[in-house]
């Protein structure tokens, strides 16, 4: 279902869930001021009020949240028994990601329904922390968009302006969060797809550095691993205890160690200034206007803020869609092999169809863009050496409406916007360097803005640090304290 403009879709109501964070509801659970069961419960009562219109949800998992949500409570006596700093938090896993006994669609009707018979390891070290799993959210065909829209259902929309897109390729999981569903939900990144849905939905999202966490399935077949898994979250609280408790469960030797993080630093840093994207094309105004906003609010808190060039090759861009398309084409020649024996290609939508033709134009040039694309990680390396962390937008434009990237756009049309929108996010994915979206502000159609900041490998540390000190000089609204209006037939959600 879609709605006009500067209309929303608020969850956010005087029940359990009430509108703490992850990291107070889990506080409130350990307290035994609440019980798992009825948080869980009231997670559940938001999704089935909001999903018709919010469309975040591939498949739902509420009877087994709820048996394990009793089970906790029963069987322990105390919730504060139940292993994990989140304990009895409900989130949502991202459908690309396995849960044993719920299925995994990534987003195309090609793959077949069948339930998951085990758990994934990422899967496992994100619901290690305590997480009670509702589901699975909605993302595009195979994560190859950038917004989560698809031929064969309704989009998912964009919980502050349902005319626009929540982003993509995790758009489910941030609409769920932003829209108050859940705290914090799962997500992974393979060219910006934490990043990208946490701006267009206003959330913060971390895409962390490569070997941070536990490997996705997916990534030990890449030739090279741009994926990252990690969580949307409406606090750069929730995020930092997140990858804190991470480490708990996995730690990359070779990688420094984050720690707990509380607030910011009084740190004073160095931080490049990057505004315009190495494709070439010029970011939009509103864009433009809320990095150079965030700069100035930086340099005021003593921070030395220098416009800096960007830290990869020209060809970066050409390369890396070539990467993309590679992607594209691997997976309809090979998914009967890669995702399931009755994978059926014929169904895969325009977008997978046009990426595959257009690797298969130019796969001859793969090794050249293999190599030079392995070469960015040092070139970025040695650009960053005088930079503790660098600014630039997310993406080159405000988020779109919706049918501007839908994937029955044709393929040139919608490859030329993709390139122009996805301009910034994708060195990070080369490199394996962490970087994070945050908010900073609304554009004039009333979705969020937002800036990323990159940082040196594994200097995840500081872009928290970052994080705290933007929330804290400016906090940035929620649904459940915002002006924007709600659509007339949810709008009882937020009283019910």
């Amino acid at each position: 279902m879609r709605s006009g403009t500067n209309c929303s879709i608020n969850t956010f109501t005087d029940d359990a869930l009430g509108n703490d964070d992850a990291t107070a509801l889990a506080a409130r659970i350990r307290r035994r001021e609440v019980s798992v069961a009825e948080v869980t419960a009231a997670a559940i009562q938001r999704a089935q009020r909001a999903n018709p219109s919010l469309n975040g949800i591939a498949a739902a998992g509420f009877e087994q949240a709820m048996s394990l949500a009793h089970q906790v409570d029963s069987d322990t006596g105390n919730p504060a028994a139940f292993i994990g700093f989140f304990a009895g938090t409900p989130t949502f896993i991202k459908d690309n990601t396995n849960v044993k006994g719920l299925p995994t669609g990534h987003g195309s009707p090609a793959v077949p329904h069948h339930l998951a018979a085990g758990t994934s390891n990422i899967a496992k070290q994100v619901l290690a922390q305590g997480f009670i799993c509702l589901g699975k959210s909605t993302l595009p065909e195979f994560g190859f968009n950038a917004t989560t829209e698809s031929s064969s259902r309704a989009p998912t929309v964009n919980p502050w302006n349902t005319a626009y897109s929540s982003g993509a390729s995790s758009g489910g999981a941030a609409a769920l969060v932003a829209a108050g569903v859940v705290p914090l939900a799962h997500a992974n990144d393979g060219g910006g797809s934490i990043r990208i849905p946490a701006a267009c939905c206003g959330l913060v999202g971390l895409k962390p550095s490569r070997g941070r966490l536990v490997d996705n399935d997916a990534a030990k077949s890449l030739p090279i691993n741009i994926l990252a898994d990690g969580v949307v979250s409406r606090s750069v609280r929730d995020t930092a205890n997140f990858m804190a408790q991470a480490e708990h469960y996995y730690r990359d030797k070779g990688l420094p160690g984050i720690g707990e993080l509380s607030g910011p630093s009084e740190r004073k840093l160095t931080i490049g200034l990057i505004v315009d994207s190495v494709t070439g094309h010029q970011t939009d105004k509103q864009v433009r206007e809320a990095v150079e906003r965030t700069a100035r609010t930086l340099e005021k808190l003593g921070h030395s803020v220098h416009p800096v060039a960007i830290p990869v090759a020209s060809t970066f861009p050409d390369d890396f869609a070539l990467y993309w398309a590679m992607l594209a084409f691997g997976v309809k020649a090979n998914g009967r092999k890669l995702i399931h024996p009755d994978f059926d290609k014929h169904r895969v939508d325009n977008l997978t169809n046009g990426l595959a033709a257009f690797f298969r134009k130019r796969f001859y040039r793969l090794p050249a863009a293999l190599w030079r694309l392995r070469k960015s990680r040092t070139d970025y390396a040695r650009a960053m050496a005088a930079y503790d962390a660098v600014l630039t937008p997310v993406l080159g434009q405000t988020a779109p409406p919706l049918g501007h990237l839908s994937p029955d756009v044709p393929f040139d049309t919608l490859f030329d916007r993709l390139t122009r929108y996805v301009s910034f996010t994708p060195v990070a994915n080369a490199t394996g360097a962490p970087a994070i979206s945050l908010p900073a502000g609304f554009s004039n159609e009333k979705t969020p803005l937002s800036v990323q900041f990159m940082a040196p490998f594994g200097k995840e540390r500081t872009l928290i640090d970052l994080a705290y000190t933007l929330e804290a000089e400016s906090p940035w609204p929620h649904l459940f304290n915002s002006e924007v209006p709600s659509r007339a037939d949810i709008a009882d959600i937020s009283s019910a």
